[in-house]
């Protein structure tokens, strides 16, 4: 077999598409002036419209306003900004969060720092395919419930969640709603307002924009605590100097996006699917086919331990996470799958394959012969067998 180098880990981070570089660029070189200098001199008021038009262009494609868009340094200073800000502006509201047992670890761990605080917190369970029960969201909000975090898809499984409904319970209820919609943004429809979202959470770099930069919506009207001090900027919520260029990237990424780039993307994790279905016996879907991102693919390999699969396909130039990309240097095995009901060895034996836009029909007809030709030799020489 010749080595190909295949890059499937797109949920960890995509490529930063060079149509993105090319317009971050002068903003480096010739266009490099602060924002905030708007009042001062020409370079300033250049640097404030590519910031404004970039903002505008985030809003838009969210059904937000202008004002209700403020950067940040990703998805994870969004999400602790989005709980900690409206936690602690709103401490008389309540002192009660709900949330779920497979959420991102920058929610987790920013609601168990609450809780050491002293608030109280429900973590929902999930169901075999990942999904909150609206109704335990229902019976789980109390008169002390002040917000609910539920993220709009999984990062390892790419399971989506009914924001909509959800988002309809809160508003009726009273209740600040805030979705981490990282992995979901740009690749299914989102809508703040339909979805009655309060607080939502997106970042550049997993639609092949540059790390570094991420946006929060905060819906008009919602006081949240000022998150970083020492200046003006993001309309007084955040200070610090924007960063210009891998905003202008972020914006250009979301202009890069085509209409069919998801169908294609669906494509060709469907062929990796019924394709490794085709050779193996033993594959476990992780998730649900249908509520599900195009861009992901989780698999459980029964009998063998998926490090071991993914150091042989690493050897075959082959990119994919075994688990969480964030838990991967612990022992333990997911925490997002063993919420869902798998057991320990079938946690193990998951293996995560995310898409996107660059991959190749041939590069994943590659990945088959590989991802089949190395389990089987691990499943020869596997301890773990059916009678065990």
């Amino acid at each position: 077999m010749k080595l190909k180098k295949v890059y499937l880990d797109n949920a960890a981070t995509t490529l930063c598409d060079k149509r993105v570089v090319d317009a971050m660029i002068p903003f480096y070189t010739d266009k490099y002036a602060v924002a905030s200098s708007d009042f001062s001199h020409s370079p300033g008021i250049e640097a404030k419209e590519a910031l404004d038009k970039a903002r505008e262009d985030i809003a838009n494609k969210i059904g937000a306003k202008f004002r209700e868009v403020i950067f940040t340094s990703g998805a994870t200073e969004s999400n602790n900004v989005a709980i900690n800000g409206i936690a602690m502006a709103n401490k008389k509201k309540g002192n009660h969060i709900i949330t779920s047992s497979v959420e991102h670890r920058s929610v987790k761990e920013a609601i168990e720092a609450l809780e050491k605080e002293g608030f109280t917190v429900t973590w929902l369970p999930v169901s075999k395919g990942g999904f909150v029960s609206v109704d335990d969201l229902k019976k789980s909000i109390k008169k002390e419930t002040l917000l609910v975090s539920i993220q709009h898809a999984n990062q390892e499984t790419g399971t989506v969640q009914d924001i909509n409904s959800i988002g309809n319970i809160c508003h009726k209820k009273s209740v600040f709603f805030h979705t981490d919609a990282a992995l979901s943004f740009g690749r299914i429809p989102l809508d703040v307002k339909k979805a009655k979202v309060d607080l939502l959470s997106i970042t550049a770099h997993k639609i092949h924009g540059p790390k570094g930069v991420g946006a929060l919506y905060i819906r008009d009207g919602l006081g949240i605590v000022k998150c970083m001090y020492g200046g003006f900027n993001e309309f007084n919520k955040r200070a610090g100097t924007e960063n210009i260029p891998g905003i202008v990237g972020f914006a250009k990424a979301i202009e890069l996006i085509e209409p069919n780039e998801i169908k294609y993307i669906e494509k060709l994790k469907e062929r990796l699917y019924d394709g490794i279905k085709k050779e193996l016996d033993a594959v476990q879907l992780n998730g649900n086919q249908k509520d599900t991102l195009p861009t992901i693919l989780n698999l459980t390999f029964r009998f063998v331990e998926g490090e071991s699969v993914i150091l042989h396909l690493d050897m075959r130039g082959i990119a994919v996470i075994t688990g969480s990309a964030c838990f991967s240097r612990s022992l333990e095995p997911s925490y997002v799958l063993k919420a869902m009901g798998l057991s320990h060895e079938e946690a193990h034996g998951s293996i995560r394959f995310s898409f996107s836009r660059f991959n190749k029909e041939d590069e994943i007809d590659y990945t088959i012969d590989a991802v089949v030709n190395v389990v089987k030799k691990l499943r020869e020489i596997s301890p773990i067998t059916p009678d065990n």
